[in-house]
Order: C-alpha cells, then sequence, then structure tokens
C-alpha cells in the first residue's frame, strides 16, 4: 500500500510539472494582435500611442497591392475583417510571403505612423483554406 501512494504523488507531481510548462510555454508563444477598428479607437483615446509598435490583423483590399520586385517595396491597403469599415494603407519593405494575395487575410507589425500609413517591420499571411475541410471532406 505504501508504494502505490508514492506511485501515485509522484505521478501526480510529474502531472502537475508537465501541465505547468505547457501552460506557460502556450501563453509565452500566444500573439495578441488588434484589429484595425481597435487600433482606430485605441489611437482615439491616446493619440500618443501612434509611438509603439504593434501587430494588426486585416483583410488585404483587392486593387490595392503595389509590389516593386527590384526594390521589394510593397504597398497596400487593409480593412477590418469583421466591420468592414476600418481601412488604412501598408507600407513594408521586405521579402513577398509565397501565400500574400488580394483579399487574403494578414497580419502586420510595426507603427501607424502621423501621415496615416502604417509602417511595417514584419508581415504574415495567415492561409486557412490549408488547414481548414472543404465540403468535399464531409461527403461520404
Amino acid at each position: 500500500m505504501k508504494k502505490q501512494r508514492k506511485f501515485l504523488i509522484g505521478a501526480v507531481a510529474l502531472v502537475g510539472v508537465v501541465g505547468y510548462l505547457a501552460a506557460t510555454g502556450m501563453k509565452e508563444s500566444m500573439v495578441y494582435y488588434r484589429t484595425p477598428d481597435e487600433l482606430a479607437a485605441s489611437l482615439a483615446a491616446d493619440p500618443t500611442s501612434r509611438e509603439l509598435a504593434v501587430k494588426v490583423g486585416g483583410r488585404v483590399v483587392p486593387g490595392t497591392v503595389q509590389y516593386d520586385p527590384r526594390t521589394l517595396d510593397l504597398r497596400f491597403t487593409i480593412v477590418d475583417i469583421a466591420s468592414g469599415k476600418t481601412s488604412f494603407p501598408v507600407h513594408y519593405s521586405g521579402p513577398l510571403p509565397d501565400t500574400f494575395k488580394e483579399g487574403r487575410d494578414v497580419v502586420v507589425t510595426g507603427v501607424y505612423a502621423a501621415d496615416g500609413n502604417f509602417q511595417a517591420t514584419e508581415l504574415l499571411t495567415k492561409c486557412g483554406s490549408r488547414y481548414e475541410a472543404s465540403e468535399e471532406d464531409f461527403k461520404a
């Protein structure tokens, strides 16, 4: 009976440590980004927040993409995915992600400049179609 109790206490301690490490690891890797609506509201409430770097998620507006492959200069407009109301131009210099296209969801990191342009230092493309099931997957 004593050996079983020691084993049980050891197992509970091990599960507790693994759970703690998993929870803290996930917390550190989770990244929150704002929507264009949220960014506009925070800038209206505190204009000095323009100086802070922020992540913003939105959808690339079709017809607004301008890319120069020689200089790696990319300009486009993003709009709030949920409301479709708030939009702003984005300027990014760097390699174009393979999955970047008009109408695609993106997350940009950078600073919303006083001139109304978002100066991005990082551009990530969200590609939900790779991970979402299609109608054909549900047909048996």
